[in-house]
């Protein structure tokens, strides 16, 4: 049977996942989501003995289901081979009472590779379904970890260019490196003088921009996003945690049907999503707690039941997370209105016009598997420095957050007992100094690869190939506009 997508904001606009993947954003600027949820059906005796790649297809032919089996093994083959350093692609790590889940050991060295290595294989193979005779433009607003991970995945795809927005003092000099030295003829990442809300609502603007499409098309392109809005990211996302649960079963350190927790640093609300969806699919998930860091916008939204951006930005050591819309909610938000999208569509306006929403009572009642909290810079560090001086073993900035903000949780639940996964977003060598001043001050001297062969030498760990490949790379990207420019500047880049 085939599973269609439909739009968070309109009942009738149904597609099929190859359209939803190559369009990225519904028209009436909804997301799309699956008409139903598909259950795992493979028992967990025998996903605990299959490879990541295995599993990934017993989980995404549930979702993709107008790819055919050989195109779906072709996707998933490409994507997660030697590009990971690691043939478990997503190794657990067990350091002081939790496991860790290492999404990083991909060619960008942040959770993003998950699924930006195989989103450009699902869209152009959704793009050949489709017989789409256009160029396709990917148009993609980041915070520090999307935009080198699509660069990358996206560099010289026949038949795609690539067009990255990022906040120009948003990010981390190593994140800025990575994205500024990306090589590809069909490459292009511009700075943009605010931050990333604004990088991420002017990108959103463009791809509703009627006049803008039609433009594009007469000169032979499309638009489609390689956000975490297009389902295509989000699907990839679930295999993680199917898989995170399957080994811990397959390890001995849970029996099979024994709920576990899962603890996601959370910006723009994708990852966590999909560690719902996994929930959702029969996976034995208690808690789904979610972390902020000060921008602590859902852990407000959690506590109270209204979701208000009107806020202070602020600038924190855990970049990817400094987000005040969270984007993906909106597909929480369209199931806990029970898949009503009218309604969905009237709290989306408010949030557009007045900066908040509240939804009722009701809904709240469905949100009872979620725990927020959120942890401060100060704690953040404190973390860090107490992992490393316990256990040895160095985490990033946004992992402890999500660290941090569990001890909250076992101190608020009295809950030990249940065993947690710790989503691992990033590579501690991705911020190098802010990892490195929270373990002792005295490194703050150092230059920025000082400190990369610094933490290599204490945390006794490889420094990974994507910090050694930008030691010496040369800037090839240097463009800064304002966020009025963003459409002109993609005009000039695609030679219209």
């Amino acid at each position: 049977m085939e599973l269609m997508y439909a739009s968070t904001r309109d009942a009738q606009e149904k597609v099929t996942a190859s359209q939803a993947i190559l369009r990225g954003l519904a028209n009436d600027g909804g997301l799309f989501v699956p008409t139903e949820i598909p259950k795992l059906n493979v028992p967990m005796e025998q996903l605990a003995k299959m490879s990541y790649q295995e599993t990934a297809y017993e989980v995404m032919k549930l979702f993709l289901t107008d790819f055919t089996e050989d195109e779906l093994k072709h996707c998933i083959n490409s994507a997660y081979d030697s590009k990971f350093d690691t043939e478990e692609i997503a190794p657990l790590v067990e350091a002081d009472g939790a496991y860790y889940l290492e999404l990083f050991h991909g060619s960008t060295i942040a959770f993003k590779d998950m699924a930006l290595s195989i989103l450009p294989y699902l869209l152009t193979t959704a793009a050949k379904k489709n017989k789409v005779k256009n160029e396709i433009v990917i148009l993609t607003a980041t915070s520090g970890d999307t935009g080198k991970a699509a660069l990358a995945g996206f560099a010289d795809v026949p038949g795609t260019r690539i067009i990255v927005f990022y906040p120009k003092n948003g990010v981390s000099p190593i994140q800025e490196k990575q994205m500024v030295t990306q090589k590809g003829a069909n490459t292009f990442v511009v700075g943009i003088n605010g931050n990333f809300d604004q990088a991420q609502t002017g990108v959103k603007q463009m791809f509703s921009d009627a006049a803008l499409a039609k433009e594009m098309d007469a000169a032979g392109y499309q638009f489609s996003s390689a956000n975490s809005i297009n389902i295509g990211r989000l699907v990839p996302q679930i295999v993680y945690y199917v898989y995170a649960y399957a080994k811990l079963f397959d390890n001995g350190v849970i029996g099979n049907g024994e709920p576990i927790n899962i603890v996601v640093p959370t910006g723009n609300f994708g990852n966590i999503l999909a560690a719902f969806y996994a929930k959702n699919m029969g996976v034995p998930i208690a808690k789904l707690i979610c972390a902020s860091n000060e921008n602590k916008v859902l852990y407000d939204f959690f506590s109270t039941g209204t979701y208000d951006k009107n806020r202070e930005f602020m600038l924190t050591s855990s970049p990817s997370m400094d987000i005040l819309i969270s984007s993906n909610l909106e597909r929480l938000i369209y199931r806990i209105a029970g898949n009503d999208a009218g309604k969905n569509a009237a709290l989306m306006k408010q949030l557009t016009s007045t900066g908040k929403y509240e939804i009722t009572p009701k809904m709240r009642e469905q949100l009872k598997d979620f725990y927020g909290n959120y942890t401060s810079e100060k704690e953040t560090a404190g973390v860090i420095r107490a992992l490393y001086e316990k256990t040895g073993y160095i985490i990033d900035t946004h992992t402890a957050v999500a660290a941090g903000v569990y001890g909250k949780y076992k101190a608020d639940t009295k809950d030990d007992a249940t065993k947690t996964v710790i989503a691992s977003t990033a590579s501690p060598f991705k911020f190098t100094r802010s990892v490195m001043d929270a373990i002792d001050m005295k490194y703050d001297s150092m230059s920025d690869f000082e400190l990369v062969d610094e933490l290599s030498r204490i945390g006794n760990v490889t420094v990974p190939q994507a910090i050694e490949e930008i030691r010496n790379a040369k800037v090839l990207h240097d463009t800064v506009c304002d966020v009025e420019e963003m459409p002109c500047v993609v005009k000039k880049f695609l030679g219209m």
